[in-house]
């Protein structure tokens, strides 16, 4: 695990060592609330992060997936910007006769 993630990690744990628990309450409350939207966000981060990656000479969804440890499927759902279960996604005619 990354030095960084580690670190994000580390402070979810923290939040429940808080001793009161009227204050651990509302900073897991606070966090809880917050957390949807910087899903989304570090979702985009990390679309915009693969984009570049493929950006780079020789770059495939097989090659990006291997540095990253992830099967391309996954680098191509990334992409799509699609995320969870693969059952919410269109279909492929679906998905082509949206782009049109």
């Amino acid at each position: 695990m990354t030095e960084e993630a580690q670190r994000v990690f580390d402070a979810i744990d923290a939040l429940k060592e808080i001793a009161d628990p009227t204050e651990r309450a509302r900073a897991l409350s606070e966090v809880l609330k917050a957390l949807p939207g910087k899903n989304k966000a570090l979702k985009e981060a990390r679309r915009e992060a693969v984009q570049q990656l493929l950006a780079q000479p020789g770059a495939s969804l097989r090659t990006v997936g291997a540095e990253l440890d992830i099967s391309f499927s996954t680098v191509q759902d990334i992409v799509k910007g699609y995320s969870g279960s693969g059952k919410n996604r269109p279909k492929s005619s679906e998905a082509d006769a949206g782009t049109e």
